[in-house]
């Protein structure tokens, strides 16, 4: 039986808005910034993104809004929304920024009733917010009832700008405990100063997970040496447009842990996260 491959970490190619420090970050794997906007170009079109993904051996891929001018940049939640429609291996993931939505629980509700949106992405350390500031509970209340994922940044980040402290996964803790049954993703797994935190945390928390994006795949059994028995609480992202998926897959599938930990790490974790029979 051939072994489900989920991407939890996907960015659009092309942005409404890029810094310039992530335009220069994206563009550096590629030989010119010239093949870089060419390369944004072809994959803006889902249908392209679609058969790379077939090339790549992905079934799915959740696909990630972002609102962080200061940091990143901006891609939409109506351009995740019209990349993703109709299109059910791509799933949608919308977000908000508490400094520019005023009722996120509201909007939220609709995203997820009424447009077609399966999660939530938030950027602590990119839009200034500590995820247990109490200003963002309304919202956590609705992704609890709603029985969403709630996908977080966390740890470090090489873009001007951004605040590291917020990116600390301790303050998971607070969330988890108040909000014991809202699926909590932590991107990045603590990344830099704080793995012992965040595997800490998927640990003592049912409902809190680590998503590998962005983390070098051949060194996660250095940063996280108990991974194996853990596997459970893994989910396998890359963070692209940055890397190549397969790549990515293949160095994970060559650790040493066992087929069914690998199985779950690649697909089966997010299969249940989503809800995708």
């Amino acid at each position: 039986m051939k072994e489900t491959v989920i991407d939890f970490h996907v960015h659009l190619s092309l942005y409404e808005t890029l810094t310039e420090d992530a335009f220069n970050f994206f563009a550096a794997v590629h030989p010119s910034k010239e093949e870089y906007l060419a390369f944004c170009k072809k994959y803006s079109d889902p249908y392209a993104f679609l058969q790379l993904m077939d090339e790549k051996g992905v079934d799915y891929s959740v696909v990630l809004a972002e609102i962080a001018p200061l940091t990143t940049g901006v891609a939409t939640n109506e351009m995740v929304k019209e990349f993703c429609q109709a299109r059910p291996r791509l799933i949608p993931f919308c977000t908000l920024n508490p400094y520019l939505h005023p009722n996120m629980g509201k909007m939220l509700e609709d995203f997820i009733l009424n447009q077609g949106f399966k999660g939530l992405k938030l950027y602590p350390p990119y839009n200034y917010f500590y995820p247990n500031d109490n200003f963002m509970y309304p919202l956590y209340a609705v992704a609890e009832r709603l029985g969403i994922p709630v996908h977080f940044h966390t740890g470090s980040s090489i873009f001007a700008n951004c605040r590291l402290k917020y990116g600390n996964p301790i303050y998971f803790d607070d969330v988890a405990v108040d909000f014991p049954n809202m699926k909590i993703i932590m991107a990045h797994g603590g990344r830099g100063p704080w793995y012992n935190e965040a595997f800490t945390l998927v640990r003592l928390h049912k409902n809190v997970y680590i998503d590998v994006a962005g983390l070098p795949p051949q060194k996660l059994l250095e940063f996280f040496p108990d991974m194996g028995r853990f596997a459970h609480k893994f989910i396998f992202g890359t963070d692209w447009p940055a890397v190549d998926v397969k790549k990515n897959a293949d160095i994970i599938r060559s650790l040493k842990i066992s087929q069914e930990a690998i199985s779950k790490i690649l697909g089966e974790n997010a299969r249940q996260l989503l809800g995708l029979v």
